[in-house]
Order: C-alpha cells, then structure tokens, then sequence
C-alpha cells in the first residue's frame, strides 16, 4: 500500500503560480511512477503530468506543456507540481496518483491522493 498525500492548493490570480507537493508513505515510493490528475466541477478527472522512477522522464498534458513542471525527490518520498502561469482554467481539484508504470499512472493508477483544490480567479 502507497498512501498519499497533497498540499500547496489554494486561490491565485491567473498569471500565478502554486507548487503542490505531494508526501508518499508505505511502499517503495521510489519504485513507482508518480503522476498528478485534476478534475473540475462537472467534468471528468484528467490526466495532467507524469513523472518516471527509474530515468524520470517526463510527461504532460498539453493543455500544461511549457506551463506546468512535475519533480521528484526520492530522498524525501515526494512528488512535486510547479504551476507557473495559471489560468482559470486550470482551477479543479488536484489529485496524485502512483501506479508501477507510466501507462498505469497515466491512465488508471493504483494509488490516489485526498486531492487538493486550486482556484485561478480571472
């Protein structure tokens, strides 16, 4: 079991920025490939940025390609995502998420955060 858990939300202008960080415990958080979803109101939880274990490549949405940057520190059991110029667009509720490969974590992972609401005013 890999529990996981986010912060760094919160209200921004659009232009901002936020880092959400998210804390891994229980399982080899290094051994797995880590990725970050948003869902807003009435729509579907989408898939936004994912990162590898072993190379730490990584991808991302293009609705954030050049905007958004997804990191990892394995030292400290974290899984991070800088967002630089939001839009109010970008506002929904942001989960992390761990799967054993990077088509798990993109598409259908193994493990979810609580989420973590971000709001872009305009």
């Amino acid at each position: 079991q890999v529990q996981l858990v986010e912060s760094g939300g919160g209200l921004v202008q659009a232009g901002g920025s936020l880092r959400l960080s998210c804390a891994a415990s229980g399982r080899t958080f290094s051994m797995y490939d880590m990725g970050w979803f948003r869902q807003a109101p009435g729509k579907e939880r989408e898939f936004v940025a994912a990162i590898g274990w072993r190379l730490g490549r990584k991808y991302y949405a293009d609705s954030v390609k050049g905007r958004f940057t997804i990191s990892r520190d394995n030292a400290k059991n974290t899984v991070y995502l800088q967002m630089n110029g939001l839009k109010p667009e970008d506002t929904a509720v942001y989960y992390c998420a761990a799967g054993g490969t990077i088509t798990e974590v993109t598409r259908t992972p193994d493990y979810w955060g609580q989420g973590t609401q971000v709001t872009v005013s305009s």
